[in-house]
């Protein structure tokens, strides 16, 4: 990467790019072009807002054995092992929190009796795994959200500040993690969680939820720390919305924080797709632990 004066700026050798992410308007040489197919790396395009619209694959494009085994996929033992990882994180969270009040503790508690219930048993209906995810959100949100005015989470229709805050930092995770799914050519349309809808990016929403955490946490420390503030919010048609010569300044507190976790993000999501590929069982496949910023495997 060079300036305008044809300084270089940045330099890095092809044999160790993954992908390339480009964030807004660029001009690219067909010599990079070749590079990419040449090294077999990928170059993401994404909007000034992190949205991904257009993504040059090098190598795993025409996946059709992986779309295969997604197809054929019926099972919930993915489904089970992402809302436990989900919940694991949600109380590893809680726990950050220094002030241990009775509340916390109890919230703690009841998310530990969720993970059991998770742990107990293998014959699960969808309904059931739903069910727990709400009730541990329920236990969770008033509790990581106890320094603020929490109300309820009410997800896309900006019902306050803080549900506003938290759609912008799920969105720019979502688009982080669409990112390096299509690299690998998944079918991100065909999840194991969330049901199939049209238009609906399923897959990205099954995969994104053990890291929802990450941008909870970063909203509580926001607000503590007065980066998030109330004011920089106007109410339009009752809903919360951001000023916009704001966004770019919020935006980018999130990215921090994604990027600070990025070589997790990528492990997890390569893992996945390691073990997917090869077949095997759920406990098979990783676990993103928040405490140590690591990706395992489950236990038991």
């Amino acid at each position: 990467m060079s300036d305008s004066d044809g300084k270089v700026k940045y330099q890095h050798t092809c044999y160790r790019i993954f992908c390339v992410i480009v964030i807004g308007d660029c001009t690219i040489t067909t010599g990079l072009l070749r590079r990419a197919k040449k090294y077999a790396f990928s170059i993401c395009f994404m909007t000034y807002s992190l949205r991904m619209y257009s993504v040059i694959k090098a190598g795993l494009e025409g996946n059709n054995l992986l779309h295969k085994k997604q197809y054929e996929y019926n099972g919930l033992g993915l489904a089970r092992l992402i809302i436990y990882n989900k919940i694991l994180n949600q109380r590893n969270t809680l726990n950050q929190i220094r002030k241990k009040t009775d509340y916390l503790k109890e919230g703690i508690a009841l998310l530990d009796e969720y993970l059991e219930r998770l742990s107990a048993t293998d014959d699960w209906n969808r309904n059931t795994l739903l069910g727990i995810e709400g009730n541990a959100a329920k236990v969770y949100f008033p509790r990581v959200f106890e320094n603020t005015k929490w109300k309820s989470r009410k997800p896309r229709i900006k019902f306050d500040y803080i549900n506003s805050l938290l759609d912008i930092g799920y969105t720019i995770l979502f688009n982080f993690i669409d990112c390096i799914l299509n690299v690998y050519d998944f079918d991100v349309y065909q999840g194991v969680l969330h049901t199939n809808f049209y238009m609906r990016k399923s897959l990205v929403c099954d995969l994104m939820e053990p890291f929802r955490p990450i941008i909870d946490w970063r909203v509580r420390k926001g607000i503590n720390l007065g980066q998030f503030k109330e004011e920089d919010f106007l109410v339009v048609s009752n809903q919360w919305q951001l000023e916009y010569k704001k966004s770019n300044v919020y935006s980018m507190i999130f990215l921090e924080d994604l990027l600070e976790n990025k070589e997790c993000i990528f492990l997890y999501l390569r893992s996945y797709y390691r073990a997917f590929m090869k077949g095997k069982d759920a406990s098979e496949f990783p676990i993103f632990d928040i405490n140590s910023n690591d990706v395992v495997l489950m236990e038991g």
